[in-house]
């Protein structure tokens, strides 16, 4: 989703022009206001990337950008969804005939919620959905994540049924890989649903359990900075899988159920394949990163934790190869500017970094990044702030 399209010209305080332009567009499209409306917000990894399928440690948090949905329930067992940034009249599923693969493009996600939800048995009925989003969909920022866990909270809610938002997390990751077929790990929609405002989340993958840690940036005075480089990526055009069965190899080759299990990286030298040790290497050597982060987090020490940005992009780049010109451009140029560390943040192939400095260089940074692109004659990088923000939830 492109942000944005359905923003009215002013809105109420402390509601975003995408909620706003939801109601509307909803309103529009069916006749009605929504029942509700619910925002789920996309997240930023600060470290810990291409860990959470093989039973890892990530670091993310809910950022401020979210996908809205307008919802309400309808009398026949029908998805009826509208998106502020497709062209065309909506798109119309009926629910017993949700399968995966049956439902194409962004419409997959949402259909693929209401799917996974009647898979487990939950009695869902049909709803009218409108979504609009101030968060770019490709930008490495969990947009589909975002729209999943929206829809999912929106159809339980309107339906009156509990579930755990670790179990909702997971019907929403099933989503992803059986219906969107997107082979995803747990934690972007364990960060869209648990993220607590102020606070990274410590992810264990293989438990599911979560830890919030404090991250005090005005009290540092640190800056997240998010660079989206807007190249373009998308998970299952195969670059994806590809890291994941390479992971899965090599741990059945070290005889271990997943790579969280090595701790020693000198234990990947019975690895004959040169390709899965690098692959490997950096799964295990990014769990380390994030565990070292997170005693950096609690002991006051934001500003340490730069230097173990720069080294997970660089083993992103070198060992699992799914960085991009952009990306390693702009994270060289950042450093050079005065930010204290910088890596690619999100599956790769495209997308987003993030650039930890103190808030007085951000402007220095952003000049720095923004010539260096202009002279490499690439789009110009959009910027913003990341900030530990609230989870998913019902607004209206």
């Amino acid at each position: 989703m492109r942000s944005g399209q359905c923003g009215v010209e002013s809105h109420q305080p402390g509601i975003s022009y995408a909620d706003a332009g939801v109601a509307r567009r909803f309103a529009e499209q069916f006749g009605a206001g929504p029942a509700g409306i619910w925002r789920a917000p996309g997240r930023v990894n600060l470290i810990g990337e291409h860990t959470d399928y093989n039973d890892g440690f990530a670091l993310p948090f809910a950022i401020g950008a979210a996908v809205s949905a307008a919802v309400s329930r309808r009398d026949d067992e029908l998805m009826v969804l509208t998106s502020c940034q497709e062209p065309g009249g909506p798109v119309t599923v009926a629910l017993a005939d949700l399968a995966p693969g049956s439902v194409g493009g962004w419409a997959a996600y949402p259909a693929g919620v209401a799917w996974a939800l009647r898979a487990a048995d939950l009695p869902v009925g049909g709803v009218s959905l409108a979504v609009d989003a101030d968060l770019a969909v490709g930008s490495g920022l969990s947009s589909s994540a975002a729209l999943e866990c929206a829809t999912a909270l929106a159809i339980l809610d309107l339906h009156e049924i509990a579930v755990p938002r670790t179990e909702l997390a997971r019907l929403a990751r099933l989503a992803e890989n059986d219906f969107v077929g997107a082979p995803t790990g747990i934690m972007d929609q364990t960060a869209v649903l648990c993220g607590e405002a102020g606070h990274v989340l410590l992810l264990d993958c293989r438990t599911r359990s979560t830890t919030q840690i404090a991250c005090d940036l005005g009290g540092s005075g640190l800056t997240i900075m998010i660079i989206d480089t807007r190249a373009r990526h998308e998970l299952t055009d195969g670059g994806y899988a590809s890291r994941r069965a390479a992971c899965e190899q090599a741990a059945y080759l070290l005889g271990v159920p997943a790579l969280r299990d090595i701790a020693d990286p000198g234990a990947l030298d019975r690895l004959a394949d040169p390709l899965l040790k690098r692959r490997a290497r950096h799964v295990v050597t990014e769990n380390d990163r994030v565990l070292r982060a997170v005693e950096l987090l609690r002991a006051g020490q934001l500003g340490g934790i730069g230097p173990l940005l720069t080294a997970s992009h660089a083993s992103l780049r070198d060992d699992f190869d799914v960085s991009w010109p952009e990306a390693d451009a702009a994270v060289e140029t950042a450093i050079g500017a005065g930010a204290l560390g910088a890596r690619m943040t999100g599956g790769g192939f495209g997308g987003s970094l993030i650039a930890l400095a103190a808030a007085a260089q951000v402007d220095v940074i952003t000049e720095a990044v923004t010539r260096e692109f202009a002279a490499r004659a690439w789009r110009p990088p959009a910027f913003s702030t990341a900030v530990p923000s609230a989870p998913a939830r019902r607004i209206r």
